[in-house]
């Protein structure tokens, strides 16, 4: 099988980083491919840069289904962006890594906190965690100094960043599994894991296994009605080519 890891910012190297995390832990036969868009922020930490970061995500799920052969998403962001219109324009599996990483905690602890990037992005979060349903087991969202982009300038920092609020979480809040809120976390998880006693969960690895099911159940997206293909109907501008995702224009429902 073929999983594409869409990376929603501009960062090759963070990309780069998503895929090794999903390899470690793929099954023999799966192919991971990792990108970034032509067109993204270069880091999302508000709902301005989610929101611009939507088309590139559309655009590599466009290009997956046409011409890469792709069997699975995963949206690389901890604020799922675009996963609902992601469903929309393609029948196979997409995962967001907080979706992800919230359901595989819900199975291994009661209560688990969200360690994250700078204090403006904690309501982005406990607003997802909101509409995905969470609110009563996610312990705490707690922020770090942390810019998306620090963990590639000084990782150093980034761990210690991590490490001390995870700390808290666990002291302060109770929290008994920590989930790391941003994809470019995922090199800290095992080792935070070692030293904290609790799971910590990285959701690229858990939306990797995730996928991995999904595409070995057979299972697709349901097109009945909430996420059958859009509409068709005209495009203008920049999004004309977002005009030709639409139902009976050729893309299969089947694996």
């Amino acid at each position: 099988m073929k999983i594409k890891i869409i990376n929603p910012n501009s960062s090759l190297d963070m990309a780069a980083a998503d895929g090794v995390a999903a390899r470690a832990v793929a099954r023999p036969g799966t192919e991971i491919l990792a990108v970034s868009p032509e067109m993204a922020p270069a880091s999302i930490e508000s709902y301005y840069d989610e929101f611009l970061c939507v088309p590139g995500i559309l655009d590599e799920i466009m290009k997956g289904d046409r011409d890469e052969n792709c069997d699975a998403y995963i949206i690389a962001c901890y604020g799922d962006p675009g996963l609902h219109a992601a469903r929309e324009v393609t029948a196979k599996p997409v995962i967001g890594i907080a979706e992800a990483s919230l359901y595989t905690a819900s199975m291994l602890a009661a209560r688990f906190s969200i360690v994250t990037i700078i204090p403006r992005f904690k309501v982005c979060v406990e607003e997802m965690v909101a509409a995905y349903g969470f609110s009563n087991k996610v312990a705490s969202v707690r922020t770090t100094p942390l810019y998306v982009l620090d963990v590639e300038r000084d990782p150093a920092a980034c761990l210690e960043g991590l490490r001390a609020e995870s700390k808290l979480a666990i002291e302060e809040d109770d929290a008994e599994a920590i989930l790391l809120g941003c994809a470019g976390f995922a090199e800290f998880a095992n080792r935070l894991e070692q030293e904290l006693s609790v799971p910590v969960l990285d959701g690229v690895v858990c939306a990797t296994k995730m996928a991995e099911a999904l595409v070995e159940l057979g299972k697709t997206t349901s097109k009945r009605k909430t996420y059958r293909f859009p509409e068709k109907k005209p495009f203008t501008g920049m999004f004309r080519q977002f005009g030709s995702v639409h139902e009976g224009n050729g893309q299969s429902l089947s694996k």
